[in-house]
């Protein structure tokens, strides 16, 4: 007898659904390969210290060294509790010791005694095949824009994933060549208690 499938699904409503029992011991999990990551107690907010809410600090790096001393400088003023702060840095595509650097910085900061150590950081490599020999004039030329774009979404999707932990409610993607902030710069953008903010930049000699 042929049937629609209406006439089928409405003949298959009015049948019994068999049980079927599963007579066989219970499976024992090897709990050591499997976790489970809770994420609902993680989140953010404006009493992100009384909270001790962890935030991630991210920093690409290329061709950096000329920077990295100021960098340090601001990171380590920073008021925000260290205990609470994970760096991370991406270095690619560098013809300079920017990595030498770096190492040094960070064993520098985390060794000093007057202030906590930061509670871990994170140097994570990756080439993308940029041309290192572009001068400063064409990077910024319009027909760069495209390619250079790119290069840099990449880098910080490489550094996100690689570093972004569960425990992180915040993440702070900061560039390396900031001569200035206030101490105060996590709190200030956690007191708005929003998902995305952009802060305004502008060049100190240059007068707005």
């Amino acid at each position: 007898m042929d049937m629609s499938l209406n006439e089928m699904a409405e003949w298959n409503a009015h049948m019994q659904t068999p049980v079927v029992y599963n007579h066989h011991d219970p499976y024992e999990v090897n709990s050591s390969t499997i976790h489970n990551i809770d994420l609902n107690p993680i989140g953010s907010s404006a009493q992100a210290v009384a909270n001790a809410e962890r935030v991630l600090i991210l920093t690409p790096l290329r061709d950096a060294g000329p920077y990295l001393q100021k960098y340090f400088e601001l990171l380590y003023k920073l008021s925000y509790p260290h205990h609470l702060i994970d760096l991370a840095f991406l270095v690619g595509d560098s013809k300079d010791d920017t990595e030498s650097l770096l190492v040094s910085e960070l064993n520098r900061i985390q060794e000093q005694g007057d202030k906590v150590a930061f509670r871990s950081a994170s140097i994570i490599k990756k080439d993308f095949g940029a041309d290192v020999n572009m001068n400063v004039e064409d990077r910024h030329s319009f027909a760069a824009q495209g390619p250079r774009r790119k290069a840099i979404g990449r880098a910080r999707n490489y550094l996100l994933y690689s570093a972004l932990k569960p425990d992180h409610s915040w993440v702070y993607w900061r560039d390396v060549d900031i001569v200035d902030s206030p101490e105060t710069i996590l709190q200030d953008f956690m007191a708005h208690d929003r998902d995305i903010l952009v802060p305004s930049m502008w060049n100190a000699t240059v007068v707005p």
